[in-house]
Formats: structure tokens, C-alpha cells, sequence
């Protein structure tokens, strides 16, 4: 592994840097001195309020610069990098959702399959020190071995939103091995936190906990889930960006890292934390599984640990509690 310092950076870019995690990696890097350049297109799969909120903040930064475009137009994309000389690369631009990629299976291969092969090409010919982008947990399926490795077989996705990520990864591991692109790929488990996406679950519940609507819960509640507070994961990507992965046995400079708690929550006990953090009880509809989705996500980070010397701690009262705090204040606004 190659260690480079980030204050030493000239630029990094951020693509979905109006998007939940990219907006906190924003935010945590330009506090640390670095100049970020943000690529988004800013589409409306959910509130582009929220959106434009997270965008106000960043745009307060001096080492700010942000980029209305979509990683799908390649002309755009790569004229950012022939004008910004950029060091570091962070791909979090994607369309996200397992259910959504049920009904708009199209979105997926434009943003995930089309935008990273674009992604992959401006890095082949404007070389950076190091790519770092966004995989999944969905990757790993139904899979009954638990804890999940990054070393498990990975070829049996239940959705077309996990079929992309698994495409990314072998994209990407082709790119290092051709071009020599430095590239790390991050497994997520379930991020959450303040400012997160009003599409997942617990953004959800907590809606319908306000506006007194039931809460749907699936598989009747029987789940278990790598719930992975969001300030945990953005320590976990800085860490990461400032080290180019060693070669592999055969010279590829690529790898992949689970970033998780390590700790799977029973999704009842989530929900109850939940209504704790926000004082209410909801009403509980039960349902069946949904279609693509998975029964548990439970991550090994043993790994990461030890090549980076961190793991997660942030548990589900803390991070619930902090994400309640911001959500009545969000919802105040508004309203």
C-alpha cells in the first residue's frame, strides 16, 4: 500500500456529491483542507430539496467547486477532468434502491453500468492516484454464510441494483489490470444517519411515525440488518482514499472492502430505537418479504481493520438519536 498525505492533495472528486454519503465525505474532507470538486445531477428519485440542503452546506466551503452533470455524458464528465487535473476520484453517483430496480430497470444501466464504464475510460486517460467507488452489500445475495467476506463467492445477485454493483466491481478490476488504475471498491451495509435518503426504511418509519400512518414492516419483522451509521462510514472512506491498494498476486493494484458495523441489529430493535429516539409508538402493519430483497447483511470487516486500523462503534441508540435530532428539525423547516 502507498500512503499519500490528503492535505497534499490538489483535488479530489466527488460524484453524488449531493447525495447522502457523498455529501458527508464532502463535508468531512473540506474541513480537512482538501479541494473538492462535486459532479451530480441532481435527479429526482427523492426530494431534490434535500438535495439542494446538503448542497447549500458544501457550498459554503471556499475549496468548493460543484458540477451540474450526469456521469452518463461522458463529454461533460471528461471535461471536468481535462480542466481540473484532479488526484483522487470518489465515485458515489449511482441509482440506488433494490426495489426501484424492479420497475425502472433502465436507470440502473445507465447510472451504474454506463456511468462507471465512463468513469473507468476518463481515469484511463486522465490517470489519477487512486479510484475509489461505491459497492454494496447486495451483492452478497441470500447468502446463509454469515459474517459476510469479502472473500465469498459473489455470483448470485437477487436484484438488477446488485447485478450493477457486482458488474462495477469486475469492471473495475478490469481497468486496474489493463490501465494501472489504482482502485478500491467499498461493500456498504446499510448506511443511515442525518441527511439521509428518504427512500430507505428507517427515513420511512419515521414519516410514518409523525404523520401517525402505520409502518410497514416486512417478512413480519423477521430480518437482521448491518445498520452502519454514517460518520462511521465517511472515517472509514477518508481512510481509505489516502492508501492505493498493493498489488495483487498478479500485479492488479485493486480491492474490495466491506464497510460495516459488524454488527447486525434485529430490525424490531431497530424500530423500537427508532420510535424511542423520535417519542412516539407506531403502529405496525406486517408484511410479507419483499421481492429482491435479502434476510440479513451482517458484515466482516476484519479486514479493513487490520489494513486500516479502524472499525465501526457508532451503535444504533447513538446513531438513532442523532438522526432523530436533525429529522424533527428538517421536518420543522419544511413544514
Amino acid at each position: 500500500m502507498e500512503k499519500i498525505k490528503l492535505k497534499s492533495f490538489n483535488k479530489i472528486l466527488v460524484t453524488g456529491a449531493a447525495g447522502f454519503i457523498g455529501f458527508h465525505l464532502s463535508k468531512k474532507l473540506l474541513e480537512a483542507g482538501c479541494q473538492i470538486i462535486g459532479v451530480d445531477n441532481l435527479n429526482n428519485y427523492y426530494s431534490t430539496d434535500l438535495k439542494k440542503a446538503r448542497l447549500d452546506i458544501l457550498e459554503k466551503y471556499q475549496g468548493f467547486c460543484f458540477n451540474l452533470l450526469d456521469i452518463s455524458d461522458y463529454q461533460a464528465l471528461e471535461e471536468v477532468f481535462r480542466q481540473e487535473k484532479l488526484d483522487i476520484v470518489v465515485n458515489l453517483a449511482a441509482q440506488a434502491g433494490v426495489r426501484y430496480s424492479i420497475n425502472h430497470p433502465r436507470e440502473y444501466i445507465n447510472s451504474n453500468i454506463c456511468g462507471f464504464f465512463n468513469i473507468l475510460e476518463v481515469c484511463r486517460y486522465y490517470p489519477v492516484k487512486h479510484l475509489v467507488y461505491a459497492s454494496s452489500s447486495s451483492v452478497y445475495g441470500n447468502q446463509q454464510k454469515i459474517p459476510f467476506s469479502v472473500d465469498d463467492k459473489t455470483d448470485s445477485p437477487i436484484s438488477l441494483y446488485a447485478a450493477t454493483k457486482k458488474a462495477d466491481e469486475l469492471m473495475a478490476y478490469t481497468y486496474s489490470h489493463l490501465y494501472g488504475i489504482p482502485a478500491t471498491g467499498l461493500r456498504f451495509f446499510t448506511v443511515y444517519g442525518p441527511y439521509g435518503r428518504p427512500d430507505m426504511a428507517y427515513f420511512k418509519f419515521a414519516d410514518a411515525l409523525m404523520e401517525n400512518r402505520p409502518i410497514r414492516v416486512y417478512n413480519n419483522g423477521d430480518m437482521l440488518r448491518d445498520f452502519t451509521y454514517v460518520d462511521d462510514v465517511v472515517e472509514a472512506v477518508k481512510r481509505i482514499i489516502s492508501v492505493s491498494p498493493s498489488p495483487d498476486k498478479n500485479g492488479v493494484q485493486h480491492k474490495v472492502y466491506n464497510v460495516g458495523n459488524n454488527h447486525p441489529e434485529k430490525l424490531m430493535d431497530f424500530i423500537v430505537a427508532l420510535e424511542e429516539a423520535l417519542g412516539k409508538e407506531a403502529v405496525k402493519e406486517y408484511l410479507p418479504m419483499q421481492q429482491g430483497d435479502v434476510y440479513q447483511t451482517y458484515a466482516d470487516v476484519g479486514e479493513f481493520e487490520r489494513d486500516f486500523g479502524f472499525k465501526p462503534s457508532i451503535g444504533i441508540k447513538e446513531g438513532l438519536n442523532k438522526f432523530a435530532e436533525w429529522y424533527l428539525g428538517w421536518r420543522a423547516i419544511a413544514e
